[in-house]
């Protein structure tokens, strides 16, 4: 039988185990809290220092001390029992705001430099790509837009794909870009032409071939039909309507291309007046048939597929939906029911320029 005294031992022992085993629960869920829990900074567009040599605990305390890290402990614990500190790399670290310690951990692991991030959207012009990289790319003295537009005269990049090539322009591929700091604007657009050539598929320049035509002119078709719709769906129906255009002889009539003589020509200011549309650029696509001399902007592969694929319609004019309002149009066989529309859209934009 148990005597009281056992008894006392029993219950001492029970109160200690519940406790241990609370202590322990509350320390795992707070170990595993520490290294999963989303954690903000105000640091995440500065760089962070990780010198090269520096130990685990020197790391965690630079982390610690810019607001990146808040509890250098939980990390220090799970690299001594889970993780190799071998591993951790020196460089220049960018860390995202919310990131979990175990986040940081796999960036460190992995290392990072400091680096570029440049965007070119689909259907910019080489005039807006060499501002942006003028911007972009950090240099002393800086590089200015003219000088980069120089580098992008020189098509030997392309010289092979189209022979007729006056300059990079649509060849320069629409994506987003990651570069070194020290990065110079002809190794960027070196790499965009690489780009551009490795999302090029081999049966395009055969379906080009069976089309009658030259890989550069899918190419011009393609960036005209890259400025004039962004939705995927409509990019076949805009495609049909170049071509139903070509077969008939009927100039394009495309605006955008007298925005590309105003850049051309560095008078562009926001605004299509009455001398851009009665210019004699052969690109002016409002007053002279066929396609203009080369591509006017840099287009995606969607809109390389459109034009290879173009759906098969008797559309010959499009114009803006007025009534949906989300950049979609619509599209016409005759030229009556093109203007009912036309007057809409114009009538409305005109009210949009009125509350504005």
């Amino acid at each position: 039988m148990l005597n009281l005294g056992n008894v006392r031992v029993l219950k001492i022992l029970l109160v200690l185990s519940i406790s241990l085993i609370l202590v322990i629960a509350l320390s795992v869920f707070w170990f595993y809290r520490s290294l999963n829990e989303p954690i903000y900074h105000d640091k995440a567009d500065q760089f962070i220092q990780i010198p090269k040599g520096a130990g685990t605990q020197k790391i965690l305390d630079i982390l610690v001390s810019e607001g990146i890290l808040q509890n250098r402990y939980p990390l220090m614990i799970y690299l001594k029992l889970f993780a190799d500190e071998s591993k951790l790399k020196s460089g220049e670290y960018q860390f995202p705001s919310p990131i979990t310690a175990l986040q940081i951990l796999e960036e460190l692991q992995k290392g990072q430099e400091r680096v570029i991030k440049i965007t070119i959207p689909e259907g910019w012009t080489r005039f807006d790509i060499a501002r942006r990289l003028a911007e972009k790319l950090p240099s002393d003295p800086p590089t200015s837009e003219r000088e980069i537009l120089e580098l992008m005269s020189d098509t030997s990049l392309i010289r092979d794909f189209d022979p007729l090539a006056k300059n990079l322009e649509g060849y320069l591929y629409p994506d987003t870009y990651i570069f070194p700091v020290n990065s110079k604007p002809a190794d960027v657009i070196k790499r965009m032409v690489e780009q551009f050539r490795k999302v090029w598929k081999p049966e395009w320049t055969e379906r080009a071939r069976q089309m009658g035509m030259q890989p550069r002119d899918i190419v011009i078709i393609a960036s005209l039909i890259e400025t004039e719709t962004k939705m995927p769906q409509e990019k076949p129906l805009v495609a049909s309507v170049i071509y139903n255009r070509l077969k008939r002889g009927i100039p394009l009539g495309i605006d955008q291309t007298v925005v590309y003589i105003a850049k051309m020509e560095n008078r562009w200011d926001g605004t299509i007046h009455v001398s851009d549309i009665n210019s004699d650029s052969p690109y002016n696509t409002r007053k002279f048939a066929g396609l203009p001399p080369g591509p006017i902007a840099s287009p995606s592969a969607s809109s390389i597929e459109a034009a290879l694929n173009p759906a098969q319609t008797d559309y010959l004019y499009y114009v803006l939906d007025a009534e949906k309002k989300d950049g979609s149009h619509k599209f016409h066989v005759s030229a009556k029911d093109f203007e009912i529309d036309k007057r809409a859209y114009q009538q409305w934009l005109e009210e949009q320029r009125k509350s504005k």
